[in-house]
């Protein structure tokens, strides 16, 4: 069973910087893909960035060049670097492994102007 646990957000200002973190179990992480979503009220679920098992990243066009994602192997953990924060950032992100339909809690973020 694959379990999830988001943590690192809270509330920044515009301008700022967060890290987020996601703690996987159940999988064979070091195999696997993963990816951060977010939601922002009222909206759909965006999808962020991504990383393969060969550490290679792909980016939304709204997270390029502000956010980083990157990952721990031997933590079972991966991580959404995120700076320059915009107002439209806010929302809550989570975690997700491609072809697993389980979902953590997730993190708010909240980016005050």
């Amino acid at each position: 069973q694959v379990q999830l646990v988001e943590s690192g957000g809270g509330l920044v200002q515009a301008g700022g910087s967060l890290r987020l973190s996601c703690a996987a179990s159940g999988i064979d992480f070091s195999t696997n893909a993963m990816i951060w979503y977010r939601q922002a009220p009222g909206k759909q679920r965006e999808w962020v960035a991504s990383i393969n098992s060969d550490d290679s990243t792909n980016y939304a066009r709204s997270a390029k060049d502000r956010f980083t994602i990157s990952r721990d192997n031997a933590k079972s953990t991966v991580y959404l670097q995120m700076n320059l924060l915009k107002p439209e950032d806010t929302g809550v992100y989570r975690c997700n492994v491609p072809g697993k339909n389980s979902w953590g809690q997730g993190t708010q973020v909240t980016v005050s102007s």
